[in-house]
């Protein structure tokens, strides 16, 4: 910001940052509308993350549509900002920065790295697919490896003699840094995603959707079903001796089970690892 002052840009970055305001509440706006519970906004010069409890917990569709939320509010931004240029309501060179601004952080978001937009709608397709652990671990893994793509663009200027983008150096580090973080932390994650998990299940059992089976030889342990539970609807975990079923197993009871474990001492967060 002092650099803006300095340079004779601070219009320009405080209608930057006017333009990510309206982007998160765009999500804002979305996800109180599916009764979210928010518990911050951080605001960044490549957008925001709006931060909200229980996450883990919520409907794919709802995640893909707090996700949108905020590059259609870049849309209806940069298409007035087109009209009023057009209109000479507003300096014409102002609604091109603008417009285009629009644009850049709109297509930037779109990118499939988390905590991105893009990043985002990707996780909540992948969790339709694959198990909840399995997507947590590779999203983050592929969204550290994009970031390192960013970062390695922010210098290739300087293979033809030109100065490196800095602020994309910048948003490439951080984007490595938080996921980078974000991997560190999928055992925490996932074991918030088995507290919340009773109210999802209940959510899928009260519309009478059929439980997912997840078969385990009675070799292993029932933990294992865990990292194979997906976080749209109910499993039931079926025992197998020999090719015949000994046993059928809620996934509430494992969930408990393995809570009243990590209570007592018996068990840690390897069973989320």
């Amino acid at each position: 910001m002092l650099g803006s002052i300095v340079t004779g840009r601070f219009l320009e970055l405080t209608t930057l940052f006017l333009i990510v305001l309206v982007h998160e509440l765009g999500h804002v706006a979305a996800a109180l509308k599916f009764g979210w519970r928010i518990r911050e906004v951080k605001l960044l010069p490549f957008g925001g993350v709006v931060e909200v409890e229980d996450a883990a917990a919520m409907p794919v569709r709802e995640e893909m549509g707090v996700a949108l939320a905020g590059p259609l509010q870049n849309a209806w931004l940069a298409g007035f900002g087109w009209l009023f240029g057009m209109l000479g309501l507003v300096d014409a060179e102002w609604a091109a920065f603008f417009v285009q601004a629009n644009g850049w952080l709109a297509l930037f978001n779109l990118l499939p790295i988390l905590p991105l937009d893009g990043g985002k709608i990707v996780q909540a397709w992948a969790s339709l697919h694959w198990p909840y652990h399995r997507t947590l671990v590779w999203c983050a893994t592929i969204s550290i490896v994009l970031g390192a793509v960013v970062v390695v663009a922010s210098l290739y200027p300087l293979l033809q003699g030109k100065p490196l983008h800095l602020n994309l150096l910048m948003i490439g580090l951080f984007l490595c840094y938080d996921n980078w973080m974000q991997r560190r932390n999928v055992p925490y994650l996932f074991f918030r995603f088995l507290v919340h998990r009773f109210r999802s299940a209940q959510r899928h059992l009260d519309a009478g959707a059929l439980a997912r089976p997840i078969v385990l030889a009675e070799t292993r342990p029932i933990a294992a079903a865990l990292r194979l539970f997906m976080k749209e609807g109910y499993h039931l975990i079926y025992i197998m001796r020999k090719g015949r079923i000994v046993k059928v197993v809620p996934e509430a009871v494992v969930i408990e089970g393995v809570m009243g474990q990590l209570s007592d001492g018996h068990a840690d967060f390897r069973f989320f690892m």
